[in-house]
């Protein structure tokens, strides 16, 4: 067995930073696991490093089918490309840790002999929950001698394997964020390794694969701070290098409540089901607990890549805003090539604008500066496909100097005028009306209000008077204008 040991010592690499996002395939990436992901990439990729994925599936009563797709699709669907990973392979495949299981008990065994870990046959209901298990310091199976349990375990009776931690003295982390953080040894309890049904817990595989794996710089959420130096404790009972630690605040829904799947907040797929796109979203997950310096806040993932620093990571909870992502998404969009953006906008455009003969490109140029998020559009510029009941006290605006009188004289005045155009362009529309307004003797935006309202019924539009009625047409231009005419009659 010793050679076994030796033969996955030799395959460790050596030499560079080497970082990993290892989550749990338990349903759609969460934001703060995004994020986790993010810090992760460009602490390995900021030194010249290496970035592993690695699915953690220990716990196999939350394991979602199809989770671990996901979780790929996501990574690289915002540009986050790792090195290695269960799809790819790679010096120290499998990244899985469910086919990892054949390591696990050997190692639990190996601390067993060195006197740091026990077999426990005592029934308890946490046998099964892992990281879940209460304080055990009056365990009778500790002091078990360790050929005498290793017997009945071979014998088949039924055991988990507990770390034996010391009673006296304390455990130090140095942490790259928190500093020191010290535990009295008496307060850990005997945690388990191996459950009862073979699986590693969560604090023992990562500890072991990530050894095995050479990881140099370990990331976590602070809620794992008070596990560290149960973590610590089982490097040096192996005899391990301890790996640089990097703790990262918690998200919050609000000063309160911790964002979590659990209480329905939205994952990464909720956030792109809404319209927010990948750039918007990662760009402000980074600065969910990162600070860059200075007052800049648009970052690509390359830019991020260059200003990138550890120190700029805070201690303070973050929390998650919906309408400050709300507004970098909108300045995504706005920087977004028109016809890129017109491809992306094209499927919520055609879910409420039906008829074909509606120019997508003529709608999308409207919207590309007057959209927070995608999943807006339809609600925007349903008035395209049919002019929805309005009342009449739209066309009195204070600052058009409009009421309904006045209105009826513009839509009269305006309709003789765009039936008379030989060009329906927006131009010769423009044209046409700013003459109109400078014959009649009132500002442009008297006349262009009662346009505007009369040919979309809405007080606010993604576009003024001279775009709508270019995109509607001439006779559905001059059909609602009508419209407009008889309700103010």
């Amino acid at each position: 067995m010793t050679d076994w040991f030796q033969e996955l010592e030799n395959k460790i690499p050596h030499g560079g930073v080497r970082t990993r996002f290892a989550p749990s395939p338990t349903g759609y990436m969460h934001v703060g696991g995004l994020r986790t992901a993010l810090y992760a990439y460009l602490i390995a990729k900021k030194s010249g490093g290496t970035f592993i994925l690695r699915i953690e599936d220990t716990d196999q009563s939350r394991f979602v089918e199809g989770a671990t797709e996901i979780i790929i699709d996501t990574l690289r669907g915002v540009g986050l490309d790792y090195d290695e990973g269960p799809d790819i392979g790679g010096p120290v495949a499998p990244y899985t840790q469910s086919q990892r299981k054949a390591l696990y008990l050997p190692y639990a065994e190996l601390l067993c002999e060195k006197g740091a870990a026990y077999y426990c046959f005592c029934e308890r209901k946490t046998e099964t929950q892992g990281d879940a298990s209460p304080c055990v310091l009056d365990d009778p199976c500790r002091e078990l001698v360790y050929p005498d349990s290793k017997r009945r375990a071979d014998g088949g009776e039924p055991f988990v394997v507990r770390f034996k931690a010391p009673r006296e003295g304390v455990t130090t982390v140095i942490d790259m964020v928190y500093g020191e953080i010290t535990a009295q040894n008496k307060t850990l309890d005997d945690m388990i390794l191996l459950k009862s049904d073979g699986m590693p817990t969560y604090n023992f595989a990562n500890v072991v694969d990530d050894h095995l794996m050479g990881i140099t710089h370990v990331l976590r959420a602070s809620e794992y701070i008070s596990s560290a130096p149960k973590y610590n404790l089982l490097y040096q009972a192996f005899g391990w290098e301890i790996p640089a630690y990097i703790t990262v605040s918690q998200v919050m829904r609000d000063a309160t409540h911790k964002l979590s799947k659990r209480e329905g907040d939205p994952t990464y797929n909720d956030l792109l089901d809404k319209g927010y796109l990948p750039d918007a979203v990662l760009n402000y997950v980074a600065l969910l607990g990162w600070s860059p310096g200075g007052e800049r806040e648009l970052f690509t993932l390359g830019e991020m890549l260059e200003v990138f620093d550890v120190g700029g990571l805070s201690k303070s909870p973050a929390i998650f805003d919906i309408q400050k992502l709300n507004h970098f998404n909108s300045e995504y969009i706005k920087a977004l090539p028109p016809e890129k953006f017109k491809d992306m906008a094209k499927p919520y455009i055609r879910k409420a604008v039906e008829n074909e003969c509606l120019p997508v490109g003529a709608i999308a140029q409207i919207l590309q500066a007057r959209c927070e998020k995608l999943s807006d559009i339809p609600e925007k510029i349903d008035f395209f496909d049919s002019l929805p009941e309005y009342d009449t006290e739209l066309y009195i605006h204070k600052k058009s100097k409009t009421d309904e009188a006045v209105s009826l004289d513009m839509l009269r005045a305006a309709r003789g005028a765009l039936d008379a155009l030989q060009d329906w362009t927006a131009e010769a529309i423009h044209d046409s009306l700013a003459a109109l307004a400078e014959r009649l003797e009132v500002k442009n935006a008297t006349l262009m209000w009662p346009v505007r309202i009369a040919v979309s019924g809405k007080a606010v539009t993604p576009g003024g008077a001279v775009e709508i009625c270019g995109i509607l047409g001439r006779n559905e231009t001059i059909r609602r204008i009508d419209v407009g005419i008889g309700k103010l009659m």
